[in-house]
């Protein structure tokens, strides 16, 4: 995939760049860029970085992400923390047994996480409706219009976003900001999709320790959920959008605020005739 970026130590690193828009368009190379966490760049990949002239960094884990994995600096860029809850009303408690990994690693344990979750019936409900929430929960729509919003501030330089895998929360954004730049649906998934091409091998992995510990099919589909990317709830969440809205575009305008002048700059700045 040409979006991938060159780097070894930031994983699902990719540049919107590239893709074609209808109407002669193309978005520009290396101007919108999306990612895993940056806990884990090297010197060379955070050069790479400042030499692509990044000046904002948007972080959407939570606080129990984060902590010991703070991202690693990129000269000359601004970081900014936006969390989003990915798991809705009813995963902002955590079941005692996912207190105890946190407590017990300090850090958050994807791994361990998903091994947790694809037993527990709350977090195979969250793994089912997790677009739908990122997509309509107040919450969520508030901090995704914050997000586009850091990115129309920005005039000059690339901008990062970023959550815990790249996956998700990212994924959301990058479909937001494609479907403002008027991406085609099939742009917009494939784009999506892209991430299970990452993961292939974790939910391989996952898929089989689930399965060795009686996993059925409930317990494998939340496995995919939460280490790939689940294109058949994606779908069916664009399905969603475009019942109540009439179009992803609509959608944008709507609870994520974005006005006819916001998409013109955002088109402007960031897309080029082929």
């Amino acid at each position: 995939m040409k979006q991938l970026l060159p780097v070894t130590s930031i994983v699902n690193a990719r540049n919107l760049g590239g893709y074609y828009i209808p109407g002669g368009l193309r978005i520009k190379d290396c101007m919108l860029i999306r990612s895993a966490h940056l806990a884990d760049a090297t010197d060379q990949d955070l050069k790479y970085l400042a030499d692509l002239n990044v000046t904002k960094v948007i972080d959407l884990r939570k606080e129990d992400e984060k902590f010991q994995r703070a991202d690693k600096t990129i000269q000359g860029a601004e970081y900014i923390s936006l969390p989003i809850d990915a798991s809705g009303k009813e995963g902002q408690d955590k079941t005692e047994e996912e207190k105890k990994i946190f407590l017990a690693n300090k850090q958050f344990d994807i791994g361990q996480f998903i091994l947790v979750a694809a037993f527990n019936k709350k977090a195979q409900r969250i793994a089912d409706s997790m677009y739908y929430t990122l997509l309509l929960e107040p919450d969520c729509q508030e901090q995704y219009a914050r997000l586009l919003r850091l990115i129309i501030e920005t005039e000059q330089g690339a901008v990062l976003f970023h959550c815990t895998q790249g996956k998700d929360r990212t994924g959301i954004a990058s479909a937001m900001l494609l479907a403002a730049l008027g991406a085609s649906r099939e742009t917009i998934v494939a784009d999506f999709d892209y991430t299970n091409h990452i993961y292939a091998d974790d939910v391989k992995k996952y898929v089989s320790k689930v399965r060795e510990l009686g996993g059925g099919d409930k317990e494998i589909a939340t496995v995919m959920s939460f280490i790939g990317a689940n294109n058949d709830n994606f779908n069916k969440a664009l399905d969603m959008i475009d019942e109540r809205y009439g179009s992803f575009e609509n959608y944008l305008k709507g609870p994520i605020r974005l006005t006819d002048t916001d998409i013109l700059t955002l088109r402007n700045r960031y897309l080029k005739l082929v």
